[in-house]
Parts: structure tokens; sequence; C-alpha cells
């Protein structure tokens, strides 16, 4: 079995990325308001702060900063992750396995997480957050999409409205 070496760093900033199991399934999306209240649930019982978020159909791209002294980001995924899963109708894909242990088919099991290291980084990370929808062909402008902290950061005066706004950025390259 692998072993899974996670980061740990109290009072970390970190960028997540967390995906549904059946990835042509629009439930994050379509289900939007049960996955706001599950974090909104969970920051209640364990705070973080989220500095940067897009929710996609079928996978979440976020930062979060964890209070000092705390560096449990897995628990916060794995209440966010259930509670989601509560609200949302029976009808998925199950293998063998996830019916053996009594398991859901809504989120893969893992999730992808990065430390962020320095400002760069993290402004990296939030430009690639903000890109997402129109990298994947949700929008055709980043302004377009709903279902991200764009729209604060422009409020806020780190981004122009226009933001990557006119460009063909689906082709570039953004490892």
């Amino acid at each position: 079995m692998p072993r899974y070496v996670r980061a740990f760093a109290p009072g970390g900033t970190f960028f997540f990325t967390v995906n549904l199991y059946e990835r042509h399934r629009m439930l994050l999306t379509d289900h939007i308001s049960d996955l706001r209240a599950a974090f909104a649930f969970v920051r209640e019982q364990k705070p973080f702060v989220n500095r940067a978020y897009v929710v996609l159909p079928d996978h979440i791209h976020c930062i979060w900063t964890l209070p000092k002294g705390d560096a449990d980001f897995s628990l916060r995924w794995q209440s966010i992750k259930a509670r989601f899963a509560r609200q949302i109708p029976e009808g998925e894909h199950l293998s063998a396995r996830r019916l053996k242990k009594g398991e859901r088919g809504i989120w893969q099991r893992r999730f992808w997480e990065h430390m962020i290291r320095d400002e760069n980084d993290f402004q990296r990370h939030v430009d690639y957050i903000h890109i997402n929808p129109v990298k994947h062909g949700h929008a055709q402008a980043v302004r377009d999409w709903p279902h991200s902290s764009f729209r604060a950061y422009v409020r806020r005066g780190v981004y122009p409205a226009d933001w990557a706004g006119g460009e063909d950025i689906r082709n570039l390259d953004w490892e």
C-alpha cells in the first residue's frame, strides 16, 4: 500500500486540488450551495482562511492558511467531503471495494496539496486558480465564471476586471 507523506507546517498556507471520483459528473456546480454549506460548517468547527478558490464541475482548487499551531488540513478535507457527500442523492457507480467499505463514490480518496513557499509562489497559484475555468473551457473570460474568488480579488484591486479576458489562454502552459 502506498505511503503518502503530507507536508506538516502548522499555520502554513497550502494549495489544494480535490477531484470527484467520476470526473464526468457536474456535482460540484450542480450542488454548489451544499458545497458552500459543507465548507462553512467545517470552517466553523476547524477554522482556516480560504485565500483563493475555484469550483469547477468536477474539481476544486483552493489556497488555505491554517491557524498557528494547526497543520491538520487532512481532517478538514475529510469532513468537507463527508458532509457534502451526505447531501448528494445516491446513484453513483460504486466499485466492489467501495461497496465493501460502505463508501460513497463521490470523491477521489486522496487530494493533492502543495505548501506555498513565498509570495511569488502564492501569486502564481492564485493566478492558476482564477484562470482554471477558462483553461478547461467552462468560460470565455475569467470574470464570467461565478464560482471563484476572482471578483473578491477585483474588488480589492489585485486584478483588473478584464484580467485574462480576451486572450486565448487555453493553450498556454500553466505547469
